[in-house]
């Protein structure tokens, strides 16, 4: 079985993050970058499918330069090898013009499974999965929790806020999930050593046969038009204590509607 793992390099969650002021993108260059966390749970059930089935698991990333930092992190944890596809055009472009630029990528891989995250931390728009399925005219098997392979048979529990679904597919088909579907191996001190001799190949937009004016700032769909940081918080009201202090606390409690 060939896994293909679609990988992200997004900006650090637990640290402030900005849109540029000239086009309104995401400022990815003043960021302490990093693999998008769900991510790290797709390249993990991709290496336990590979231990229990064999095969192959090949690391996919689209972005800038800078990502082949997230590319080997990736590695070290124990793909074979990874895909990067890097051109200055893609800048500013919207999940439906990078649905293209993946789905073109994967097609050269003629993978059996591809598997990514429900969502990345930057856009959680969650439709990225769906998108690029559709495009390879393949299954979408969402928002798992649970993942299991029987020969070309794909099984997952799709984690639902009422319990979970069970949802059937034949390969070659696109799986994405949830944190609550493994726990993440650590890199070794061996893996990280490992991941800087292991075959990266990296792709422009003409090796995928799309001109730069379908994707980017020109060729989406979408695109920020204005921005503003979020308003410092005020100060709460105070009810001082005293003889009609309960009395006071509740009629502003009725007054918000809470009671």
């Amino acid at each position: 079985m060939k896994i293909v793992v679609l990988v992200k390099q997004v900006p650090d969650s637990g640290a402030e993050r900005n849109l540029r002021s000239d086009d309104n993108t995401v400022d990815r260059a003043s960021a302490n970058n990093v693999i998008n966390e769900m991510d790290e749970y797709a390249i993990e059930e991709a290496l336990r499918l590979q231990e229990a089935h064999g095969g192959e698991v090949v690391v996919l990333t689209v972005g800038p330069d800078r990502a082949t930092e997230s590319i080997r992190k990736a590695l070290s944890m124990g793909p074979d090898s990874a895909v990067h596809v890097v051109d200055d055009a893609l800048h500013g472009s919207c999940a439906v013009t990078t649905s293209k630029v993946l789905a073109a990528a994967i097609a050269q891989q003629n993978a059996d499974l591809v598997i990514c995250g429900a969502e990345s931390t930057d856009g959680r728009v969650q439709v990225m999965p769906h998108m690029v399925a559709e495009r390879l005219g393949i299954a979408a098997l969402t928002g798992a929790r649970k993942l299991t392979v029987e020969g070309s048979q794909l099984t997952i529990e799709r984690q639902t806020d009422e319990g979970y679904e069970v949802v059937t597919a034949a390969t070659p088909a696109l799986v994405s999930v949830w944190d609550t579907i493994n726990d993440p191996r650590y890199p070794s001190f061996k893996g990280i050593m490992a991941a800087k001799k292991k075959p990266l190949q990296t792709l422009s937009l003409g090796d995928l046969g799309i001109a730069a004016g379908e994707v980017g700032s020109d060729g989406s769909t979408s695109a920020v038009v204005e921005h503003s940081k979020r308003p410092p918080r005020q100060a709460g009201n105070k009810v001082d204590a005293g003889d009609d202090g309960g009395v006071k606390l509740v009629e502003y409690l009725a007054s918000e509607k809470f009671v």
